[in-house]
């Protein structure tokens, strides 16, 4: 009961934050000189009576804070408008928000299995060559920008034909069983997932490496190994578990971390995104798509966020106590 009034309670605290958010977003837009509705109006495929409903939905001849409410009860109520092109703006995310979600969702997981392990790996053999190295090679990953890598990695795979160079699926993919399905994606993943997994592995290892070295520096864990316990035992009993706490914590940040970046990588190999959605929808002026993809984006990461505070209880019950 206890941790579901704790988990209540995180997530009533978040609708303020989104509120911030979305007034942030819809002030900024709304405020810049450009014409919500240009690119409507000038598709011709998008009737008079489409673009006028939209004036009226968006009050646009009203004070911006009026704006903003007509906006919001919009939103609540399900209603996100259409995009320049004539689209719904729901249809628009369903697309590319389960896509996004896939991408980030497979580098988290290739990065906690293999960041995790190299990071106590690290620790343990302090000061070996094993270190030194792997400490350049994350210094490195650390260090190149991810839309240049992924620059590099596009014009690779132009260069080689190894890899296909942008999309999620092949043009035959509808036409594929279910295992052929399956390897098409998985063909297209490879290279946006190896550049944000090189880029999130990088910080991971050297954030569990220091954890890890500071545990084990600790009174308790000097005074285990006095008691004679073995080296397994002192690691991976004693030192693992609360070495991995703060990493708990960090997730919901690395999460946040993955779709900002995510946001070029997609844009790069022109993956069907949500952040690659969110960047072309900016230069277009699409006021719904803008505003609905960035209350999404922001939905998300307090998602992964929640999930970082309930797994943080689970691996130490004293949090809830505290909260």
């Amino acid at each position: 009961m206890e941790t579901l009034t704790y988990i209540l309670k995180r997530i009533i605290q978040t609708i303020p934050l989104l509120i911030i958010v979305s007034l942030i977003s819809f002030f900024i837009i709304r405020l810049s000189p450009v014409d919500p509705l240009a690119e409507l109006k000038l598709n011709p495929s998008v009737s008079p009576a489409t673009v006028e409903r939209e004036r009226q939905r968006l009050g646009l001849d009203k004070p911006i804070i009026v704006q903003y409410g007509k906006w919001a009860k919009s939103f609540i109520q399900g209603d996100l408008g259409v995009t320049s092109t004539g689209e719904k703006v729901s249809t628009k995310l369903k697309e590319r928000i389960p896509n996004t979600l896939l991408l980030t969702s497979i580098v988290i997981l290739l990065t906690w299995l293999v960041g995790v392990p190299l990071g106590i790996i690290a620790a343990v053999n302090q000061k070996t060559a094993f270190d030194r190295i792997l400490t350049v090679l994350t210094g490195i990953g650390m260090a190149i920008p991810s839309f240049f890598f992924a620059v590099l990695l596009l014009m690779f795979a132009v260069k080689t034909g190894w890899f296909p160079i942008g999309g999620l699926t092949s043009p035959g993919f509808s036409e594929m069983n279910f295992w052929g399905k399956l390897a098409d994606i998985s063909y297209h993943l490879v290279l946006p997932v190896f550049v944000l997994f090189t880029i999130s592995l990088a910080s991971l290892q050297r954030q569990m490496r220091a954890n890890m070295l500071d545990v084990l520096d600790s009174d308790y864990v000097k005074f285990a190994r006095a008691k004679g316990l073995s080296d397994n035992a002192v690691i991976y009993k004693h030192a693992l578990r609360n070495a991995l706490n703060p990493m708990i914590t960090l997730l919901g940040f690395e999460f946040a971390g993955l779709l900002s970046g995510a946001a070029l990588t997609e844009y790069v190999f022109q993956y069907p995104g949500l952040g690659r959605l969110i960047l072309e929808a900016v230069m277009k002026s699409d006021i719904n798509l803008v505003m609905a993809s960035l209350m999404m984006g922001a939905v998300m990461l307090v998602a992964g966020n929640l999930i970082a505070d309930i797994l943080l209880i689970i691996t130490d019950p004293r949090i809830r106590v505290k909260s």
